[in-house]
């Protein structure tokens, strides 16, 4: 008997047949080059993130972030859950084979059934049932819950590229403010001992009052920039301790921001290779699969249904007598199941399906659109953070010697505090910029990076 069940379960899953047609990528608008200027050779995203950055302690860093880091743990719990999903999914396209018995003592009524006696009962059968996937509707159940789980993989990779360059980024932010936070203390210190030789003069009547309360406004700069970015640092090493899946407290430190060391050239590639190499965009056209493939199940729902089951087992009054021919019971048959009339309750559902599908196209179109975006901001603020540290490299040689000239014309006696005061004031606002572009043209190489989808291949 089961074994004929097999054989027309067979028969009718080779005439199934699909309601809606395969997915296949839409046509989408992927421009030939990038807008801005991109030096040839292999794309940077083929790197590993353990070329790209070179500082040991960085590196450290990013490793235990990847071990430690609580949004990529959830991440990866979700890929499990969605592998199970997939089994849990594509068990409905096979047969169910159950097991059940009874042992039990009973008697009826005997006001309804005069003369019922107590007797004993005992059952054993063996239960199977297939649902014939005739419009396709358990299939495309499977391949939604594989493109679900397609889709959470991608996110697991977009969650470990994101890590990778948030810890990067973090790290050369606190490098480029502990730098900053040395120009302060540099410059107060140069400031005090302005100030003092200044009240020296004042108590000797050489210099008006004026000076030594402009040197005291210097002072207070100095002193307030230097608050400011020990509290900038303190709340920075905290959000790396986050990412490091660790309690806030103080980070190590490797080179210093302007050793860091990185590719003079960073190619991006092709803008096709987005498609493949971006986990977000990845994770959204899977989804986009996912919903396209629940309009076949949404439509398969209003067409009819054939469930074939099919029941063997024994059952007696004596235990002794359980294995008799007898005792045995058998059934085999087919039910059918077609919606006639619901109030228009299946077509509403699968037109639902077909807007969400829809939804999903523009939501992949944008997330390519934004990828796009991404890298050819990266790829300018690369050149013009890189053009702009140049500048301000300049900038800080002649502001250090203009400060120089003023402090010994000062000295001479030839130019007023005032001038001094400005040059001063522009050295330190030129050094403090200086370092703070050096650090964006090294987050604008991270940024490439992430954009491209660098560290795909990381498992």
């Amino acid at each position: 008997m089961f074994r004929k069940l097999g054989v027309a379960t067979a028969a009718v899953m080779l005439s199934a047949c699909a309601l809606t047609p395969d997915y296949e990528r839409p046509e989408l608008d992927v421009p030939a080059d990038y807008v801005e200027a991109d030096p040839a050779g292999e794309s940077i995203a083929n790197m590993g993130w353990w070329d790209l950055f070179q500082d040991e302690q960085l590196e450290l860093l990013i490793k235990t972030a990847l071990e430690e880091n609580k949004d990529r743990a959830v991440a990866l719990s979700r890929i499990l859950a969605a592998r199970e999903n997939v089994t849990f999914v594509r068990a409905n396209q096979f047969p169910f084979f159950d097991l059940s018995g009874l042992l039990g003592r009973g008697r009826q009524s005997r006001e309804v059934f005069p003369g019922a006696d107590t007797d004993n009962r005992y059952s054993v059968f063996g239960d199977a049932s297939f649902q014939v996937d005739l419009w396709g509707e358990l299939s495309r159940a499977t391949e939604a819950a594989r493109a679900d789980l397609l889709a959470t993989e991608a996110a697991y990779r977009n969650v470990t590229i994101t890590l990778v360059s948030d810890v990067a980024n973090f790290y050369l932010r606190l490098r480029d403010l502990d730098e900053r936070l040395n120009i302060s203390e540099r410059t107060l210190t140069t400031r005090l001992d302005s100030l003092k030789i200044i009240q020296a003069r004042f108590d000797k009547g050489t210099v008006p009052e004026l000076d030594v309360n402009q040197a005291e406004i210097e002072v207070a700069v100095a002193e307030t920039a230097i608050a400011t970015f020990q509290r900038q640092i303190v709340q920075t090493e905290n959000a790396l301790r986050i990412l490091l899946g660790r309690n806030p407290g103080p980070v190590s430190r490797g080179d210093a921001l302007v050793d860091q060391v990185f590719p003079q050239v960073v190619p991006a590639g092709l803008p096709s290779e987005l498609l493949q190499n971006r986990p977000d965009v990845v994770q959204a056209e899977a989804r986009l699969v996912a919903d396209t493939a629940l309009i076949g199940v949404a439509e398969a729902l209003r067409y009819p249904s054939i469930f074939l089951t099919g029941s063997l087992g024994f059952e007696s009054t004596d235990l002794s007598d359980l294995n008799s021919s007898d005792a045995r019971s058998w059934d085999i048959g087919a039910n059918i199941f077609a919606p006639i009339f619901n109030s228009g309750q299946l077509k509403a559902q699968a037109e639902a399906a077909r807007e969400q599908a829809e939804q999903s196209l523009l939501i992949y179109e944008q997330t390519l659109q934004q990828a796009f975006r991404e890298v050819e901001d990266a790829l300018v603020g690369i050149r013009t953070y890189k053009e702009e540290y140049a500048a301000q490299t300049r900038r800080v040689i002649a502001a250090r010697n203009a400060a120089r000239l003023s402090r010994a014309r000062y000295d001479g006696g030839i130019v007023d505090y005032l001038e001094v005061l400005d040059t001063e004031r522009t050295k330190f606002e030129a050094e403090l910029a200086q370092s703070q572009t050096l650090q964006l043209y090294f987050n604008s190489i991270v940024q490439l990076y992430k954009a491209l989808g660098g560290g795909w291949s990381v498992e």
